[in-house]
């Protein structure tokens, strides 16, 4: 199949054909891969039910149209905070198509914290390796192909400035998205005795409480570690109207997208 430039789609998602979740520490650059990607230079909009900016545009590429929604920079999906939930929940509950993960090529190892985080709980990610040109001034050499096949994801070298790399970074993009590519993430092991015992038995439970939960092996994972926020959700059963309300913000304009192609 060709491959053909991004269009710049800027706030048009009225219709759209997959969804691109952008996730990644605090200035790595994220607001400029997104800006780069939509041709949008502003924020948008807030979550359902919080206060905090949601970021959301679009573009097209290969005859597809993609809604990428920006999440809020963070460093870890285990706190509390309520960026830090943000993320966490549009990732578990939102289902997209792909995310994106922004790394500072600069200080990868304080990055791939994140990123080892969101591969527990998506296999469909995608590495953007950002600030390479900074890194390269600054006399860092990184060896993205070992990187790729130690994630098991691909791993693009960008420096979403000046758009290099970007054209790469939406074809690695499309082939997880539609499945051309599966990735085969690296997952931390969790080699604890009686462990996966305990865990079928909540993840059953859980899936009789909230049929349609997804990541239900994530929830229950945070659930034998005491996360009393996650917790808290499931005695009260919001977890089920979180999933809901996020799947849907994913879902709006699919519908329209996939009748108008």
């Amino acid at each position: 199949m060709p491959r053909g430039p991004v269009e710049r789609l800027g706030l048009d998602v009225s219709r759209f054909d997959l969804v691109v979740a952008l996730a990644g520490n605090p200035n790595t650059g994220k607001s400029t891969v997104f800006n780069r990607l939509t041709g949008l230079r502003q924020h948008t909009g807030n979550w359902p039910g919080k206060t905090i900016a949601r970021a959301e545009g679009g573009f097209g590429f290969n005859q597809r149209r993609y809604k990428i929604v920006d999440l809020p920079g963070t460093y870890s999906l285990r706190s509390a905070s309520p960026d830090e939930t943000v993320a966490r929940e549009f990732l578990l509950f939102g289902q997209p198509d792909v995310t994106i993960i922004v790394a500072d090529a600069n200080c990868l190892e304080r990055n791939l914290n994140l990123a080892l985080q969101i591969l527990q709980i998506t296999d469909r990610a995608v590495l953007c390796l950002n600030l390479m040109d900074e890194a390269r001034a600054n006399g860092v050499a990184v060896d993205a192909r070992r990187l790729a096949a130690d994630l098991g994801i691909p791993v693009v070298p960008c420096a979403a400035r000046s758009g290099e790399g970007m054209d790469r970074l939406l074809v690695e993009v499309e082939a997880v998205a539609t499945k051309t590519f599966k990735p085969t993430p690296y997952r931390l092991k969790l080699d604890v005795p009686g462990l996966g015992q305990a865990l079928a038995k909540l993840v059953a439970m859980l899936r009789r409480r909230f049929p349609d939960l997804a990541n239900a092996e994530w929830i229950a994972l945070r659930l034998l570690e005491g996360d009393r926020a996650v917790a808290a959700l499931v005695e009260s059963g919001e977890l089920g109207r979180i999933g809901a309300d996020h799947a849907a913000l994913a879902a709006v304009g699919a519908v329209a997208g996939k009748g108008a192609a």
